[in-house]
């Protein structure tokens, strides 16, 4: 088995705080999840997390216009510049402070950081400004009284907007203008929270965290500006189409910076003045928020649509037309405050961020629609699952939430909610269409996977608090522990009744889990009794011997082949026994690798702590020859069972920002009083939790987690492994593009030779040599080379050395390749010729065949899904063309009734002329005959 496991993706987590942004394309959100970024493709409905991680968790962060260069400020004030690209941090720029916001300037030359009462300028490396040299200050902005919080740049990158918590807003300029010096906005009875230009002019807005619009007009325009330098040199700017860089007449300046300070009176005789025009006080807007003070939090602007969006505290936004500030949307998603606040390049999508919650929502706000709405669970997850065919993962949380995730897209389609208490187990029934739950409640809830309802609710006698849970090989029979009564429950799936209560154990019980043979009916328990017992679930016998454990046991796992059973005990053990003749078959000690470090308020070393690490979950691989063990430690090992060794160990984080990181505390933060976090500060109350007390306080002002692999397992595929972990739920897969894994190569095989062997069509022969060297776009071409008629034949002719290769790279090729059908027939003529061979290694085989089915599924779900849209399609517009002839041919009725009409009615008109004729005469005729 290869254990080339990388970092491949996060789920269960999608906001942890920070700055949102969109990529300039405007399809696709990058969001800061702690100390990783994850990015979320709205178009291809994707996530991926980034394989940068940071010291510590990002606060803010910013994309340049071309969306190539992200630059990242975390917590300890350490600003990285990351290349999406090569996705690989360039450089690190240390600053020891807190970074509040980051800019890049719209044409890509510059980026702006606060940092304390000051703004700083730096030239951004890349083509733009033809300077690769990290981080080169060239300005510093200073002036404020108080910390900076937000920046804002101009169209023409020439002037900055800097908004500080002394209730003002400064303008600076890059260069020296005649008209312009440094121009102070005040007026704001509260810190200021952003502040925007207008598109191609000076006017410009700033909010405040009271939630007043101020709106700034200025006395001149931006082509006015003149640029004068210093020694009373002019500077020329050049025309477009040359170099647009502003040379600088300063003798010995080099490559330092300049300072500008408030106090600049280049341009006093004639500089711009600005002036406010109106103040607009937005929490008037809001509907129905009383009682307490609300605080604006963030807020966004779009020049060209002139839409600015403001976020409150109270989890409302609100969408507003300026200048003259008129109402266009409102609404609250949340009861919590959101963060960050974004717009689309085009203006029509924004993207809101509550961290309280985990919330990420991207909001039309015209049609009034979601395009995404994602969350996370409220609190720590507790348990994971897979589905039977690895394209789903289960996760339960102490928020009382169920959440199904799909593998493909990292995206939660469905929610449930219908616990009342924190979920401690999860399991699916064998055929994948049942989630199985367990929760401190005390109920055992199922749940439909088709039609995503809670179908049936199994309940105790008497009130349990549930601990783990459990499904047999049938799918019919359910288990569950329980924590403070201390007996396992037998229910039918079928019936819903409880069929059997366990008793034995004198203590929790730790887990639960039935034998995975399909003739076997045996339940494994291990509980804080020390003892490991095997219960007949259907037989007469109520248990077989009990087996005692050296200490309390807190997992079990059994090996594929229901052969043996593992179980992990709070001295840091592994022990396997036999569950047939009961006897130990083995022992690990993961102490040492389990490692630990020490806490800001921990009174005792990493060293005595590591005295005191376990293991709390264990999972076997698809072929039962290692096993996945993590538990109170940032750490996940694989060890080989048999051999009882450690394979490889995996650090699950290095963000400095959760607790117990590393084995020592600095210095710096030591006081004579002992550790600075320990230190009481009487002013916002106590953070401390009383001593021995393994919970925290959640409504602390300042909360740091430790972090803690609560859960884990294998994906049947056997092509990755989920971790759930205080960061949230980790996913790693192995990773097939540097990994080089050749079989019985020798030195007269390489690519040049199975190329010639291709062109004199010695398929066969190629096709050997390609699976030997294991280069997978030789094994593509040689395979999509043989014609489809010879395609049978090529397979009854495969070696049975070389057909787990040939099949598993068939299976990774069924869920990115175009050629369908031409894969469909390899997998067939495949498992035509060689089922009783498979069949008969199926416990070897069986990563492979899960791999295969979850591809083709999918493939096949998403063919229907366009089969079904096509054929939907071509209905209405059957139904359309039908409905078009109907309209003809009743205008065309419409049409020949009134020409018909329009003839009768002038046959009627001739004819009733033919009559006033003959009335005529007939009176003549009169008239004649009177006047004889």
């Amino acid at each position: 088995m290869k254990f080339s496991f990388q970092f491949s993706n996060l789920f269960g987590t999608v906001y942890r705080g920070g700055d949102l942004l969109f990529t300039p394309d405007g399809n696709t959100v990058l969001s800061p999840v702690g100390n990783k970024v994850s990015m979320f493709d709205l178009k291809n409905h994707k996530s991926e997390t980034l394989p940068v991680e940071s010291r510590f968790s990002y606060t803010t962060m910013d994309l340049s216009p071309n969306g190539v260069s992200l630059i990242a400020a975390n917590e300890d004030g350490e600003v990285q510049l990351i290349s999406l690209i090569s996705r690989t941090i360039l450089h690190r720029l240390r600053t020891n402070r807190t970074i509040n916001c980051v800019k890049f300037s719209p044409d890509s030359k510059h980026f702006a950081i606060t940092k304390e009462d000051s703004a700083f300028v730096y030239s951004a490396p890349g083509p733009h400004s033809r300077d690769y040299s990290p981080f080169s200050m060239e300005r510093v902005l200073k002036g404020a009284y108080d910390d900076t919080t937000c920046l804002a740049w101009s169209s023409c990158s020439r002037l900055v907007a800097v908004g500080a918590k002394d209730m003002t807003v400064r303008i600076y300029a890059l260069h020296k203008f005649s008209n312009l010096s440094v121009c102070c906005l005040g007026g704001m009875t509260d810190p200021a929270v952003a502040t925007f230009f207008e598109a191609n002019s000076l006017d410009c807005y700033s909010l405040s965290r009271g939630g007043q619009l101020a709106v700034w007009e200025s006395s001149v325009e931006l082509d006015d500006l003149q640029l004068v330098g210093e020694g009373g040199k002019v500077q020329k700017e050049r025309k477009e189409g040359e170099e647009d860089d502003i040379v600088e007449a300063v003798e010995g300046a080099g490559d330092k910076s300049e300072t500008i300070t408030a106090e600049d009176d280049t341009g006093a005789n004639t500089r711009a003045i600005y002036k406010r025009t109106a103040k607009h006080f937005l929490r008037d807007h809001l509907e129905g928020e009383g009682g307490g003070r609300v605080e604006l939090t963030c807020g966004d602007y779009h020049q060209k649509t002139k839409i600015l969006v403001v976020g409150f505290d109270t989890g409302a936004f609100l969408l507003l037309s300026l200048p003259d500030c008129s109402l266009v949307h409102s609404l609250a998603i949340s009861e919590q405050q959101i963060s960050s606040v974004r717009f689309n390049s085009s203006g029509d999508w924004v993207v809101l961020g509550c961290p309280e919650l985990g919330q990420l929502l991207v909001w039309e706000w015209q049609s009034e629609t979601y395009v995404m709405k994602q969350q996370g669970h409220g609190s720590g997850m507790a348990c994971l699952v897979y589905s039977p065919d690895g394209s789903l993962v289960a996760t339960g949380g102490e928020d009382t939430k169920i959440k199904i995730w799909n593998c493909s897209t990292g995206f939660c389609f469905v929610t449930f909610a219908e616990h009342e208490s924190g979920v401690t187990g999860l399991a699916f029934t064998p055929n994948g269409k049942v989630v199985i739950s367990s929760s401190l409640d005390g109920t055992v809830r199922a749940f439909d996977m088709t039609r995503y309802r809670n179908f049936k609710t199994l309940t105790t006698p008497r009130p349990v608090q549930l601990s783990c849970v459990g499904v047999d090989s049938s799918g019919d029979l359910i288990a569950a522990g329980g924590l403070d009564v201390f007996e396992v429950y037998l229910w039918s799936l079928t019936t819903g009744r409880l069929v059997e209560v366990l008793a034995g154990h004198e203590g929790p019980v730790g887990g639960l889990a039935f034998s995975p043979s399909p003739t076997s009916t045996q339940l494994a328990t291990v509980s804080w009794d020390k003892t490991l017992r095997i219960w007949d679930a259907v037989g007469t016998s109520a248990t077989r011997e009990a087996i005692a454990l050296g200490s309390d046991g807190l997992a079990l796992a059994w090996r594929p082949d229901g052969q043996m059973v593992s179980v992990a005990t709070l001295t840091g053990q592994v022990v396997t026994f036999d569950t047939r003749t009961g006897t130990q078959m083995g022992t690990i000690d993961g102490r040492r690798d389990l490692g630990s470090g020490k806490g800001d308020q921990d009174k005792i070393s990493a060293k005595k702590k590591r005295e005191a690490a376990h293991f709390s979950s264990l999972c076997y691989s698809a072929d039962g020859s290692t096993i996945l063990a993590g538990g109170q430690s940032k750490h996940i090992c694989i060890y080989h069972v048999g051999e009882s060794l450690l394979l490889k160990k995996f650090e699950v984080t290095q963000n400095r920002s959760f607790q117990g990181m590393d084995e020592t505390i600095n210095r710096r933060k030591m006081t004579e009083f002992g550790p600075l976090a320990s230190v009481e500060d009487r002013s916002d109350g106590t953070a401390l939790k009383l001593p021995g007390s393994k919970a925290v306080d959640m409504s602390s002002r300042s909360l740091r987690l430790e972090v803690r692999v609560t859960a884990l397992q294998f994906s049947p595929t056997g092509r990755s492994f989920c971790a759930v972990s205080t960061e949230g739920l980790l996913v790693y897969s192995l990773d097939r593009h540097l990994v080089f894994d050749p079989l019985d190569l020798d030195t007269k095989i390489t690519p040049q030779r199975i190329r010639k062997e291709l062109g004199k069509k010695n398929y066969n022969k190629a096709l050997v040599m390609a699976i030997k060297l294991a280069e997978k776009p030789l094994i593509r071409q040689v395979l999509e080379t043989v014609p489809h008629t010879d395609i049978s034949l090529m397979a009854q002719q495969t070696s049975l050395a070389h057909l787990p290769s040939l099949l598993m790279f068939v299976a990774e090729e069924a869920e990115v390749t175009r050629h369908i059908q031409f894969y469909l027939l390899w997998t067939k003529a495949l498992l035509l010729s060689h089922g009783t061979y498979l069949k008969s290694e199926s416990k070897h085989n069986l990563p492979i065949l899960n791999l295969l089915i979850k591809n083709l599924t999918r493939k096949s779900e998403d063919l229907g899904k366009i089969c079904d849209h096509n054929k939907y399609g071509i209905r209405y517009l059957i139904a359309l063309s039908e409905t078009k002839r109907k309209e003809k041919v009743a205008r065309d009725i419409t049409e020949e009734s009134d020409d018909e009409m329009e003839v009768m009615g002038k046959v009627t008109e001739v004819d009733g002329d033919d009559d006033s004729d003959v009335d005529m005469t007939e009176l003549a005729a009169k008239w004649s005959d009177g006047e004889e």
